[in-house]
């Protein structure tokens, strides 16, 4: 079968329409950090139609072609890289998008296709038996080792020089509520576990501020008297999210008698709180656990943002990124572990 001068078999054509859609997820998951769960689905159903018109040319090709090329490879990707997905999945490696992404390529691509395109034979390396989705996933791997160098660089010839200069860098506060990641700050100095981005903003959908106006009035909206009567909805703390709010979450106990005391100024006082910020009454109130953020790692985010006018961030760059890449090195070059090696 040919398709614009390519010759490859029916179900290799047709592994190539995951390309755009791995385009997609991988654009995506880096503007939102959200791949919605549909996406897999015809990707799925798709896959299991070409691996069962795959098995069937390889019986009727005769030889090894059923044994050798098709159900070694098979068992391989189905019996190791889904098992792969599902352990990083278990312990936290992966998002859940990742780990679907990863058993929707075992099953669409649990051989190595091949690609004559005129003198030239895509992929260009391949090992004697492989598995086309685990040199996808190698490839991803080998591609996200490259990221925190490159963050490093760019870091060393900005003059930034610190202990987390491979894994983020320091923007202004004011492009936090657009920004993907997690802080790298606490109080205390830089550290690698920092408050996620996401819960902040979930933090600031519930109150029903902007994180400009809890700078502004930072005393006063750490007495956790100045919680909203009525929250609004925390949303899932995405960018992109769109989630009508009350200012400041409502009524305010502040505007009240139990307002936080003010100094001659006009400024509020730091008092101590027994709930600083509101958070574990906020963790309280929500479903789920915000990212699995502690009361304690949210006031120390919200400790730094409320003074601090830049801070260090992780993009927390997605995985999907280097699967894409991944496989588009996989359908042109091959194995670059293997390849490289060998």
């Amino acid at each position: 079968m040919t398709l614009a001068g390519a010759v490859a078999t029916g179900p290799d054509l047709c592994r190539l329409l995951a390309v755009p859609v791995f385009a997609w997820v991988a654009y995506r998951d880096l503007e939102t950090r959200r791949v919605s769960s549909s996406v897999w689905i015809p990707l799925s159903l798709l896959g299991t139609v070409l691996l069962v018109w795959d098995g069937w040319l390889a019986w009727t090709a005769g030889g090894t072609g059923w044994t050798y090329d098709f159900l070694v490879p098979t068992a391989l990707s189905l019996g190791l890289v889904v098992p792969i997905a599902y352990l990083f999945w278990w312990v936290g490696g992966f998002g859940g998008a990742d780990a679907k992404a990863l058993l929707v390529l075992a099953v669409f691509f649990p051989t190595f296709p091949e690609y004559a395109l005129g003198s030239w034979t895509l992929p260009l390396e391949t090992p004697p038996l492989g598995t086309f989705s685990f040199t996808i996933l190698t490839n991803a791997v080998l591609v996200g080792i490259t990221l925190p160098l490159f963050l490093a660089v760019r870091n060393a010839v900005a003059g930034r020089i610190a202990p987390v200069m491979f894994v983020g860098w320091p923007i202004s506060w004011e492009r936090i509520p657009d920004t993907h990641g997690s802080l790298l700050e606490t109080p205390a100095g830089l550290t690698r576990s920092g408050l996620d981005l996401d819960a902040l903003r979930m933090y600031l959908r519930w109150r029903g501020l902007s994180l400009a106006a809890l700078r502004e009035h930072s005393e006063r909206y750490r007495d956790p008297a100045t919680l909203p009567a009525e929250p609004n909805p925390p949303t899932d703390g995405a960018v992109t999210a769109d989630e009508p709010t009350r200012g400041d979450g409502g009524t305010l106990a502040s505007d009240g008698d139990s307002a936080a005391p003010e100094a001659e100024d006009g400024s509020a006082t730091d008092t101590e709180h027994d709930d600083p910020w509101g958070a574990e009454a906020f963790l309280d109130d929500i479903e789920g656990s915000a990212y699995g953020t502690t009361p304690e790692t949210l006031r120390d985010g919200l400790e730094v943002l409320a003074r601090e006018e830049t801070v260090w961030v992780s993009p927390g760059t997605p995985f999907l990124v280097p699967v894409f890449a991944g496989l588009v090195i996989a359908l042109v070059y091959g194995d670059l572990l293997l390849g490289t090696l060998l």
